[in-house]
């Protein structure tokens, strides 16, 4: 069965939208410099353009398996599967994509989540989270104009691994990271439609949104605890 690369002229026309094959997917993600990025748990991946999820599921997938064969214990393995998660970022024009891309995202997640840990080993929580993870980095805008279809600032979550279990999240715009004037990294082009958020030494940290959230377990953000 031949993949679906479309889902309407009219969409090719207006917006230009065709879906990445999942062959052209596996060869980008293939390359050495992109497998060692997915070979790390902090190294950030934003989509500008990410459809259903192509790109961002298949680097779900990879970097769960590496967060897997990094732990050295169920619970450090349950927080690095919400850190391999949380360093994953997209951004799609249409809403109906955005949906799938979200459904996607939760869907890959929870599958591999249980086949990981057995029943006595799961924690509900971690899957709570994971969901609140997916909402917060999976955005409906314009990565061009940087908005959302109302007008509004694209905003990302910094999730940053504090101690052992521990994770501070804080809000930038997108804007703001963009320019590299966040703490937490800067969007450099790679490939065409792949993106990755990094570390800069020299970037000057910008002043983060007005909502702050307090320091909690990584199993605890679904909470969403603000100061």
């Amino acid at each position: 069965m031949s993949e679906k690369i479309i889902k309407s002229a009219d969409r090719v026309k207006d917006i230009g939208e065709v879906f990445t094959p999942k062959k052209t997917v596996d060869f980008m993600l293939d390359q050495p410099e992109i497998k060692a990025k997915v070979n790390s748990l902090t190294a950030t991946f934003l989509e500008p353009s990410a459809g259903e999820g192509a790109f961002l599921v298949e680097l779900l997938r990879r970097k769960l398996v590496y967060a897997k064969k990094a732990s050295k214990s169920i619970a450090e393995m349950q927080n690095n599967f919400l850190l391999a998660l949380s360093t994953l970022y997209g951004i799609e024009l249409m809403e109906d994509n955005v949906e799938m891309l979200v459904m996607n995202m939760n869907n890959v997640f929870r599958d591999t989540y249980f086949k990981a840990f057995n029943p006595k080993e799961r924690n509900n929580k971690i899957l709570k989270s994971a969901q609140t993870i997916i909402s917060a980095n999976m955005a409906q805008g314009d990565a061009l104009t940087k908005k959302t279809s109302t007008g509004a600032d694209i905003v990302f979550s910094e999730w940053k691994s504090i101690g052992k279990d521990k994770v501070q999240r804080t809000e930038y715009s997108f804007a703001a990271i963009a320019k590299g004037e966040t703490a937490s990294g800067t969007v450099r082009p790679h490939y065409e439609q792949l993106s990755l958020l990094e570390p800069s030494p020299d970037q000057t940290e910008s002043k983060p949104l007005e909502k702050h959230y307090k320091l909690v377990k990584w199993e605890d953000i679904y909470k969403q605890i603000t100061e």
